[in-house]
């Protein structure tokens, strides 16, 4: 019952926000997500008996989205004319984390060198490494979409996507689950419940991508970087059915193997939940885990295919 309370409570507030909410709102509401995310990441690596950079995991993994605050305050006061990243900081955000991912080596071995334990340096720096992209990058892509006219119907299909596979994975699966399907990371799931998943999220994509004109009416101008942009969102062009279909298949499996993930972190940290923040849930990273795999490869499908431009 806490389970069912937690997310009808949940549900508005996110739909509301996804919606509704300025970019520089919605930016802090994700920063805020990190921090709290990467914190319990954190705490299932140190129950594995690791030593995790905290402050440097964090403080990098909330850069880009300082760097787009400042980018939102900047073409605010000043104007657009006189500031270059108005006119792309999605292309200026995405930047910032490919420039993390190569100076991740430098900004996380530079501290090793003063430790005065160097036992398990190596885990401490690859576990603090691999968590901001795990969490920070996976989460800031949500920004990138919400602030593009065309991809930010994708923000409702991943969340829609990743909630309608789980909840028909959990009652197909109770009910009719005979065939494990990762016996040793999460014996409850089973192929009939992961199958199940695969075909609610096909349809979700059918509903959202059907109704995506009326959705996007929905989302406030405001919500755009580009102050000036006008009264709504871009129309959206046909979409062919393969992609359709290729979306809902990729989106869930990419959200069913960010589930067994976690979960493998977690037994082998000897952890049952992340947290305790949602009753019913565990913490706010047994919630998302699933959308920190699907997240990034709805961005690249939308990306590499461009199926969304009119």
């Amino acid at each position: 019952m806490k389970r069912v309370l937690t997310a009808v409570a949940l549900i508005p507030v996110v739909v509301l926000l996804v919606f509704r909410a300025p970019l520089w709102l919605f930016a802090l509401v994700i920063a805020a997500l990190i921090v709290i995310t990467l914190r319990e990441y954190l705490d299932i690596a140190k129950a594995a008996g690791i030593k995790p950079f905290r402050c440097l995991s964090y403080i990098a993994a909330l850069l880009p989205i300082g760097f787009l605050l400042y980018v939102i305050v900047t073409a605010a006061f000043l104007g657009h004319a006189r500031h270059y990243w108005f006119y792309s900081p999605e292309n200026a955000l995405m930047t910032i984390w490919r420039n993390l991912a190569l100076l991740a080596p430098v900004i996380f071995g530079i501290p090793l060198v003063f430790q005065k334990d160097l036992s398990g340096g190596l885990s401490s720096a690859a576990v603090s490494a691999f968590g901001i992209f795990y969490i920070g990058a996976s989460l800031s892509t949500l920004i990138v979409l919400r602030s593009e006219a065309s991809q930010a119907i994708l923000v409702i299909f991943v969340l829609f996507s990743v909630w309608a596979g789980d909840i028909a994975a959990y009652y197909i699966g109770k009910n009719f689950g005979r065939h494990k399907l990762a016996p040793i990371v999460s014996p409850n799931k089973s192929w009939e419940g992961a199958i199940a998943s695969v075909v609610a999220s096909v349809g979700m994509a059918f509903l959202v991508l059907h109704y995506r004109h009326d959705l996007n009416e929905w989302f406030a101008p405001s919500g755009s970087f580009r102050f000036a942009f006008g009264t709504s969102y871009m129309p959206i062009g046909t979409i062919r059915l393969v992609h359709v279909i290729a979306l809902g298949v990729l989106t869930n499996i990419a959200a069913q193997f960010g589930d067994l993930f976690e979960s493998a972190l977690k037994r082998g940290a000897g952890v049952k939940d992340s947290g305790t923040l949602l009753p019913g849930h565990g913490g706010l990273l047994d919630r998302i885990d699933a959308l920190l795999f699907a997240i990034p490869v709805v961005w690249y499908y939308a990306n590499l295919t461009g199926f969304l431009l009119p």
